[in-house]
C-alpha cells in the first residue's frame, strides 16, 4: 500500500500514511488532532541509465523506440 507524506498547517508536524491509492486525495487529521493539512507531493527515484549528450541512439546508449533496433 502506498505512503503519503502530509504536513499539518495548524502544528506544522510533517507525517505519514498508508493509505490506498483511490483515498490519496482524502482529508487527513494529523497525529496531534488538527484536520487542517496538506499532502506533500514526494519525488519519486526512477533506476536506469542515461545517455550522454555525445552518444547517438541506438550505439549502446540505449534511445530509441527498443533500444535503437527498430528505427530506420
Amino acid at each position: 500500500m502506498p505512503r503519503y507524506e502530509y504536513r499539518c498547517r495548524t502544528c506544522g508536524d510533517t507525517f505519514e500514511l498508508s493509505r490506498p491509492m483511490a483515498e490519496s486525495a482524502a482529508p487527513a487529521t494529523c497525529p496531534a488532532g488538527h484536520g487542517d493539512t496538506v499532502k506533500l507531493l514526494s519525488t519519486v527515484a526512477v533506476g536506469g541509465v542515461a545517455q550522454s549528450a555525445g552518444s547517438p541512439a541506438g550505439q549502446g546508449g540505449g534511445g530509441g523506440c527498443c533500444g535503437g533496433g527498430c528505427c530506420g
